[in-house]
């Protein structure tokens, strides 16, 4: 094994600012919570301080979050797919349509999707891996959704969550149905 490198510093700095700051701590409560001093918290949020792993561990510990979140690069924070553009993939069975919008990132679990439907034949889906829950926003249309036994209809700004590990349906009862679907992995 090669000697140590050098730690990203200035992403350490931003990350460790940004994840503080999504929590709603002050630099105080963050060092009381890690067992670190303020000043080593401030240090280290100005880029100044040189961490060691115990350190960053501590305050990933305190915050709540994997250590990967305070080290790794962020992403981009904009993302924009237009309308009609983005990787689509059509039923064989159905007029219905997933257009993935966000896969999972590696410390995530969902998948994002858009939904076009048409009316007739709705897409019945088999159940998916234990524990997946699904969540549906309508958009526009109207379509009975959820668990194949027992789906309900779903209007406009109406949001459904129901299990994914069971047998579930997405039938559009109206032209140009759009919904969100969030596909949730534990």
């Amino acid at each position: 094994m090669s000697g140590p490198t050098k730690a990203p510093l200035a992403a350490i700095a931003a990350s460790l600012r940004r994840e503080r700051e999504r929590a709603g701590l002050s630099l105080g409560e963050l060092g009381r919570r890690a067992g670190i001093a303020k000043s080593t918290v401030s240090q280290l949020e100005s880029g100044s301080g040189n961490p060691s792993i115990e350190t960053l561990w501590a305050l990933c510990t305190a915050i709540g979050i994997p250590f990967s979140r305070i080290v790794e690069p962020p992403r981009a924070s904009v993302r924009l797919i237009r309308s009609g553009d983005g990787p689509s993939v059509a039923s064989a069975t159905a007029a219905y349509a997933a257009t993935l919008l966000s896969a999972s990132p590696p410390n995530a679990r969902r998948d994002v999707y858009l939904v076009a439907a048409e009316p007739g034949p709705g897409r019945h889906s088999a159940p998916h891996e234990p524990g997946v829950v699904e969540h549906v926003i309508l958009s526009r249309g109207r379509a009975l959704v959820g668990p194949a036994d027992d789906p309900v209809e779903i209007g406009p700004g109406d949001y459904l969550s129901y299990p994914g590990d069971e047998p579930h349906v997405f039938t559009a009862l109206r032209a140009h149905t759009f919904a969100v679907l969030v596909s949730e992995h534990v």
